[in-house]
């Protein structure tokens, strides 16, 4: 019999196949189809060219307007429109627009249409957050969503996996956004190359669910096909009564192989920033405390969840931004907007002096809501600090976790929430 890591358990089932084995050539079934406002219209035109007029499932496709909504351009405006009208000729279900939308990678797992064992791809590189969930999810090219939209199949290469074995007690100021950096840190931005990462250990029964998503979603910041957690009782207790479909719980086999394993010890971390320009510049960030800011961003994909939203308000309540600094919330979605208000963190936001948005992925790709000028510096706790990711190519972006851009935004400076007093 052979021994299988949850990424091979979940791609051999939808392949139709007892067992695959890592390099193996497969294709297979698909769960769920996602693209959003840039990658939708690609994948739409390509899909028409096919002339088959129907598309494979409009119930496992879904459409989420975000990178450019609400519209900064008539550009971004004509795209909206492709999606929409896409979704009203084929009767797609899941078409989330302004005022319903949300950042996709905090939506669809909100929203419950990804659960325990699905095989997922999107049009996004960020797609591989769903592993969080158990689930194998990946990021794909606007011609393979195409072909997807007609087949609801797509073909692999079956990947390789690296287990990352996470054990120990974070501290209180030691996010999954640091766990995930520190990895980063220590195997590059190309050290899972087209590899699965397996996350287990202890530290699980420390790590949210809304953690586990942040970890994931960057797992492509250092070249992961997908990152998967193996599943316990917190995933079964976040599926339960949220998930549309049934859920397949998959854990790996003892004496499953890997190509490399690696260890940490999350009782011995840090807070950490990834530095400009690539997000495994990764260093404490007491090493960079005094470096001047001039905007500070709090949301995206991978922190812009309810808990990202109350460590940030928790360290901004009762203090304001200082003087110079322009602070931007971006709730993910609009049940995270509803419970920022119902919350009070909302008001505790303004009256700190920040701008309070609706849900976008705005700044993260320099697209609109905080793009940076010529020289300016920021600290975003966004997924990429590459050249003129958020802007002007000499503006410089340093990532971190929503604790540590708050108290950045009070301090003026890139700082410590224990520097607050």
């Amino acid at each position: 019999m052979v021994k299988m890591t949850i990424a091979e358990k979940i791609l051999a089932r939808h392949s139709g196949n007892d067992a695959v084995i890592p390099g193996q050539l497969i294709e297979c079934d698909l769960d769920l189809v996602l693209a959003n406002d840039v990658t939708a219209p690609i994948s739409i035109a390509q899909f028409e060219k096919l002339g088959i007029g129907e598309v494979f499932d409009r119930s496992k496709i879904v459409l989420v307007a975000d990178h450019y909504v609400p519209n900064k351009d008539i550009k971004s405006a004509i795209n909206a429109k492709v999606m929409r009208d896409f979704a009203l000729k084929y009767g797609i279900e899941y078409n989330y627009d302004v005022g319903t939308s949300g950042i996709e990678h905090a939506l669809l797992p909100e929203q419950g249409l990804v659960t325990a064992g699905d095989l997922v791809i999107g049009a996004d590189s960020h797609t591989c957050t769903y592993g969080a969930l158990n689930a194998f999810s990946t990021g794909m090219g606007s011609t393979d969503i195409a072909i997807a939209f007609a087949t609801g199949r797509a073909w692999f290469k079956v990947p390789e996996s690296i287990k990352v074995v996470l054990s120990g007690q974070p501290a209180p100021d030691v996010s999954g956004k640091d766990i995930i950096l520190s990895l980063i840190g220590m195997i590059g931005v190309d050290g899972a190359l087209y590899k699965a990462l397996e996350f287990c250990g202890d530290a699980l029964d420390a790590i949210s669910m809304e953690q586990r998503m942040t970890i994931c979603n960057m797992g492509i910041e250092c070249g992961a096909k997908a990152a998967i957690f193996v599943p316990d009782s917190k995933t079964r207790e976040y599926l339960d009564g949220r998930a549309i479909n049934e859920a397949r719980f998959y854990e790996p086999d003892d004496g499953a192989e890997y190509a490399q394993t690696i260890e940490i010890d999350c009782s011995k971390l840090e807070p950490v920033l990834a530095v400009p320009h690539s997000p495994s510049n990764v260093e404490s960030v007491s090493q960079h405390a005094g470096v001047r800011l001039d905007q500070v961003v709090i949301g995206s994909c991978t922190n812009g969840r309810i808990e990202d939203m109350r460590a940030a308000a928790e360290v901004l309540a009762g203090r304001r931004v200082a003087p110079g600094i322009r602070c931007i919330v971006i709730p993910a979605t609009q049940d995270v907007v509803s419970k920022c208000l119902e919350e009070g963190l909302a008001k505790i936001f303004i009256d700190a002096g920040c701008a309070f948005s609706t849900p976008t992925c705005g700044p993260c790709l320099g697209g609109h809501m905080g793009v940076l000028a010529p020289g300016e510096v920021a600290i975003s706790t966004t997924n990429r600090n590459f050249v003129g990711r958020m802007g002007d190519t000499s503006s410089k972006v340093y990532l971190a976790s929503p604790r540590i851009a708050a108290a950045s935004a009070v301090l003026g400076r890139i700082g410590l929430p224990s520097e607050l007093g």
